[in-house]
C-alpha cells in the first residue's frame, strides 16, 4: 500500500466516523387538520404569500423592477429564510 492510497482510507474512516457520531433532531413539524406539516413548508407558504404583499406595494409605489423574474424568486427565497431563522433557530 502505498501512503497515499492508506491515507485515503483514514479520512474516509474519520469522516464516516464523524458522520456516525452526529445526531439528528426531530424535524419540526406542525399537525394541522391531522396531518403533520413541516416547519420549512410553512415558512415557504409564508413568504410567498409576503412576496405577494411586497409585489402589490411595490405596484402601488410605481417602482419598476429591472428583472422581476429574478427579483420575486429571490425575495421569496430572502424572506422563507428569515422566517425559518426567525422562528426555528
Amino acid at each position: 500500500m502505498t501512503a497515499a492510497y492508506s491515507r485515503r482510507i483514514s479520512m474516509t474512516l474519520a469522516l464516516i466516523a464523524a458522520m456516525l457520531c452526529e445526531s439528528c433532531s426531530r424535524a419540526p413539524s406542525f399537525d394541522i387538520f391531522g396531518s403533520f406539516f413541516p416547519a420549512w413548508l410553512l415558512c415557504l407558504a409564508a413568504g410567498v404569500i409576503l412576496t405577494g404583499a411586497a409585489h402589490w406595494l411595490l405596484l402601488r409605489a410605481r417602482v419598476p423592477l429591472a428583472i422581476p423574474g429574478l427579483a420575486y424568486p429571490s425575495l421569496t427565497a430572502l424572506i422563507t429564510f428569515a422566517l425559518w431563522l426567525f422562528f426555528f433557530q
